[in-house]
Protein backbone atom coordinates (compact mmCIF):
# COMPACT_ATOMS: atom_id res chain seq x y z
CA UNK A 1 0.00 0.00 0.00
CA UNK A 2 0.86 4.06 -0.87
CA UNK A 3 1.88 5.65 2.12
CA UNK A 4 3.22 9.31 1.68
CA UNK A 5 5.87 11.21 4.21
CA UNK A 6 7.02 14.82 3.89
CA UNK A 7 10.29 15.49 3.55
CA UNK A 8 11.59 18.42 5.31
CA UNK A 9 14.92 20.26 5.12
CA UNK A 10 16.18 23.38 6.79
CA UNK A 11 12.35 23.89 7.91
CA UNK A 12 10.65 23.82 4.35
CA UNK A 13 8.19 21.57 3.37
CA UNK A 14 9.13 19.65 0.16
CA UNK A 15 7.52 17.20 -2.34
CA UNK A 16 6.49 14.44 -0.27
CA UNK A 17 7.35 10.63 -0.73
CA UNK A 18 5.25 8.26 -1.72
CA UNK A 19 6.11 4.88 -0.51
CA UNK A 20 5.22 1.72 -2.07
CA UNK A 21 6.02 -1.43 -0.86
CA UNK A 22 5.81 -4.46 -3.37
CA UNK A 23 4.10 -7.79 -2.78
CA UNK A 24 5.33 -10.77 -1.25
CA UNK A 25 4.15 -12.64 -4.96
CA UNK A 26 4.93 -9.94 -7.66
CA UNK A 27 4.26 -11.84 -10.62
CA UNK A 28 1.14 -11.40 -12.93
CA UNK A 29 -1.29 -12.53 -10.78
CA UNK A 30 -0.52 -8.87 -8.40
CA UNK A 31 0.21 -6.50 -11.70
CA UNK A 32 -3.43 -5.29 -11.80
CA UNK A 33 -3.05 -3.75 -8.08
CA UNK A 34 0.33 -3.23 -8.63
CA UNK A 35 -0.18 -1.00 -11.86
CA UNK A 36 -3.22 1.21 -10.28
CA UNK A 37 -0.89 1.37 -6.54
CA UNK A 38 2.00 2.64 -9.11
CA UNK A 39 -0.29 5.50 -10.91
CA UNK A 40 -1.55 6.67 -7.96
CA UNK A 41 2.30 7.62 -6.36
CA UNK A 42 3.43 8.72 -9.57
CA UNK A 43 1.11 12.10 -9.04
CA UNK A 44 4.28 13.15 -6.36
CA UNK A 45 7.42 13.72 -7.43
CA UNK A 46 9.44 11.18 -5.03
CA UNK A 47 8.90 7.29 -4.40
CA UNK A 48 10.53 5.11 -2.41
CA UNK A 49 10.41 1.36 -2.95
CA UNK A 50 9.96 -1.22 -0.30
CA UNK A 51 10.81 -4.51 -1.81
CA UNK A 52 11.55 -6.35 1.24
CA UNK A 53 9.06 -8.92 1.19
CA UNK A 54 9.27 -9.81 -2.41
CA UNK A 55 9.55 -13.54 -2.27
CA UNK A 56 8.34 -14.23 -6.08
CA UNK A 57 8.98 -12.38 -8.92
CA UNK A 58 8.45 -12.42 -12.71
CA UNK A 59 9.46 -10.38 -15.89
CA UNK A 60 5.72 -8.79 -16.19
CA UNK A 61 6.37 -7.48 -12.80
CA UNK A 62 10.09 -6.01 -13.72
CA UNK A 63 8.51 -4.73 -17.02
CA UNK A 64 5.77 -2.65 -15.50
CA UNK A 65 8.77 -1.60 -12.51
CA UNK A 66 10.81 0.04 -15.44
CA UNK A 67 7.90 1.42 -17.39
CA UNK A 68 7.31 3.42 -14.02
CA UNK A 69 10.86 4.08 -13.97
CA UNK A 70 10.95 5.38 -17.32
CA UNK A 71 7.45 7.61 -16.57
CA UNK A 72 9.20 9.14 -13.51
CA UNK A 73 12.51 9.90 -15.35
CA UNK A 74 9.84 12.16 -17.64
CA UNK A 75 8.14 13.18 -15.10
CA UNK A 76 12.07 14.11 -13.55
CA UNK A 77 10.71 12.25 -10.13
CA UNK A 78 13.39 10.24 -7.99
CA UNK A 79 13.30 6.76 -6.78
CA UNK A 80 14.74 5.40 -3.97
CA UNK A 81 14.75 1.91 -2.17
CA UNK A 82 14.12 0.98 1.61
CA UNK A 83 14.88 -2.47 1.17
CA UNK A 84 15.03 -5.09 -1.34
CA UNK A 85 14.68 -8.94 -1.28
CA UNK A 86 17.02 -11.21 -2.56
CA UNK A 87 14.75 -12.61 -4.66
CA UNK A 88 14.05 -9.70 -6.22
CA UNK A 89 17.50 -8.65 -6.08
CA UNK A 90 18.34 -11.89 -7.54
CA UNK A 91 15.85 -11.63 -10.70
CA UNK A 92 16.91 -7.98 -11.75
CA UNK A 93 20.06 -8.61 -12.63
CA UNK A 94 19.81 -11.82 -14.17
CA UNK A 95 17.73 -9.87 -16.59
CA UNK A 96 20.21 -6.51 -16.52
CA UNK A 97 17.44 -4.46 -14.90
CA UNK A 98 19.64 -3.90 -11.33
CA UNK A 99 20.49 -0.39 -12.31
CA UNK A 100 18.17 0.41 -14.27
CA UNK A 101 15.23 0.07 -11.53
CA UNK A 102 18.57 1.52 -9.49
CA UNK A 103 18.59 -1.32 -6.73
CA UNK A 104 20.95 -0.87 -4.09
CA UNK A 105 24.33 -2.80 -4.19
CA UNK A 106 24.30 -5.91 -2.44
CA UNK A 107 27.10 -6.48 0.07
CA UNK A 108 29.25 -9.73 0.67
CA UNK A 109 26.62 -12.30 2.74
Amino acid sequence: MAGKRAAKRDGEQHDEVATVVLPADCRIGAQAALQAELSEALRGGAIEFDGSQVERVDTAALQLLVLFRRALDARSGTLSWRSVSTALNDAASLLGLARILELPAVGPA
